[in-house]
């Protein structure tokens, strides 16, 4: 599940961590010390396990409800989904042909761009999604001279000076907030896009930077696959597998358990858990950067500080199940997956994904036809306040703006996300690396989750398992036996 070259050759030492954090990057870092031979209990503050990614069911038919996908260029999801028996469900999008509405009409994504930015004008002027004045902004960057960039910054800020506005407006913003949900003019290039930031260093026109990229990416040796990958079924069911391999494996797994305070002693760690206080060698904090900063406040308040200053965004699912005899044939031919809407167009929803074109598990029903829509981004939240019978009218007044859907759904969930996706201001590494600084000093003490090296599933797995080698090796320096706590377990 992580790169063989974080091993050492020594044996793992024995011992017991705790877990704090029941989200994928919990689960990962609980399943990565259970294969280095240590003893894992895990717990989670809410009822269920999973986190983001959420598996539920729509009129008879399976459905995630958070995230569902990973990007399969990355190892890590992949192999964490092959290691706990999920390989054979393992699905390739049965389209991905993507639109935006942008405009006044469904334009097809351009192709040859590196998250919005583009390479080639040729497939952007086809599509319709600029604008002649926004085209020709793009060829002017070759009268400009060369970008400071510095240490970090916006990516619509340098965007829009090299390219125009209109590039950042319609074609980044859709893109990079159906990532992390957040305002493009604010997300740090370093941290978000780090392929653009090093590009964007080495050449003075934006546009030989991404066409570089591309040429890179094109020289890579076999076959490029996929992008994205599904399990059938659902990515929701990833987490679950997670867990069961993991009681398998020995862990205790406990849901409805809010940890309350983590204390330092001399032989370790204790954990307190409402009633229960819990000895371990070491604790890993796979939770929100608030719950981090409150349990870290007496422990490394240079940590909780700039915990407390990470920013969220919240957002709205909205999942449909609609007849399929009722589908107009922008949606029913089965050629596209869906459409994103750049916040420019003044519409409500972000995007929409017609899941039963993009995932053939999905779409197995010959009756039935799954879509959703995504609300809500960071820094525009105010429809979130409208209660669910008012998120879905307005999502089914977008999509008749958009594709012509006039059919009412037979069914239909609202999955509300607050505070679900950590922002990624300009500064953001290094407000992380002061973070695990401050906690690093704590032998046996380390964090992971979203809001560190990327928002994505397989960025969250190897999250979890750069935090498992730091508490692995804090156990190796430790002095004295380790297994002196591996046995306790209390209650008060």
């Amino acid at each position: 599940m992580h790169e063989a070259d974080t091993r050492t050759d020594r044996p793992a030492p024995a011992g017991h961590v705790v877990v704090i954090g029941g989200g994928i990057a919990g689960l990962a870092a609980a399943h990565r010390l259970l294969a280095d031979g240590l003893r894992v209990t895990l717990l989670e503050a809410g009822p269920r396990l999973g986190g983001k990614l959420r598996a539920g069911e729509l009129a008879g038919l399976p459905v995630d409800l958070g995230a569902e996908s990973v990007l399969a260029r990355r190892p890590e999801a992949v192999a964490l989904a092959q290691a706990v028996g999920l390989g054979e469900a393992l699905r390739s999008p049965a389209t991905a042909t993507a639109h935006l509405w942008t405009r006044g009409a469904l334009r097809p994504m351009p192709r040859g761009h590196v998250m919005g930015v583009p390479g080639d004008v040729g497939p952007l002027a086809a599509s319709g999604v600029l604008s002649a004045e926004g085209l020709a902004r793009i060829e002017a960057e070759h009268a400009l001279p060369p970008a400071e960039i510095g240490e970090d910054v916006a990516v619509g800020e340098y965007v829009a000076a090299r390219l125009g506005r209109e590039v950042v407006d319609r074609l980044v913003e859709p893109l990079l907030g159906g990532v992390y949900a957040g305002d493009a003019y604010r997300i740090s290039m370093r941290a978000a896009v780090p392929q653009l930031f090093e590009a964007a260093r080495a050449h003075a026109l934006l546009g030989d930077g991404v066409r570089e990229i591309q040429r890179r990416a094109a020289a890579q040796p076999g076959p490029a696959g996929p992008v994205f990958a599904g399990i059938a079924g659902g990515i929701g069911r990833l987490p679950l597998a997670v867990a069961d391999a993991c009681r398998a494996a020995g862990a205790r797994i406990s849901t409805d358990t809010p940890v309350r305070e983590i204390v330092r002693t001399p032989g370790g760690w204790r954990v307190i858990a409402g009633s229960e206080v819990i000895e371990a060698d070491g604790v890993v904090l796979a939770v929100p950067a608030g719950a981090a900063a409150r349990l870290l406040d007496d422990l490394a308040p240079t940590a909780a500080a700039p915990l407390r200053d990470v920013e969220y965004a919240s957002m709205a699912l909205v999942t449909m199940a609609f007849r399929r005899s009722d589908l107009p044939a922008a949606i029913a031919d089965g050629g596209a997956s869906g459409f994103l809407v750049p916040p420019v167009d003044g519409r409500t929803i972000k995007a929409s994904t017609f899941s039963s074109n993009k995932w053939a598990w999905a779409g197995a029903d010959p009756d039935l036809f799954l879509l959703r829509t995504s609300v809500g981004r960071h820094g525009d939240e105010g429809d979130l306040a409208r209660d669910d019978a008012d998120l879905v009218e307005i999502s089914l007044g977008d999509l008749g703006a958009a594709v012509g859907l006039a059919a009412r759904p037979v069914a239909s969930t609202v999955t509300r996300w607050n505070a679900g996706l950590p922002q990624y201001p300009v500064g953001h590494l290094d407000r992380v690396a002061r973070i695990r600084a401050a906690v690093g000093a704590l032998p046996g003490l380390a964090v992971c989750g979203a809001l560190y090296d990327g928002v994505g599933i397989p960025a969250c797995v190897a999250s979890a398992g750069k935090a498992a080698d730091t508490v692995l090796a804090g156990l190796r320096t430790r002095s004295g036996p380790l297994a002196t706590t591996t046995d306790q377990h209390t209650g008060q």
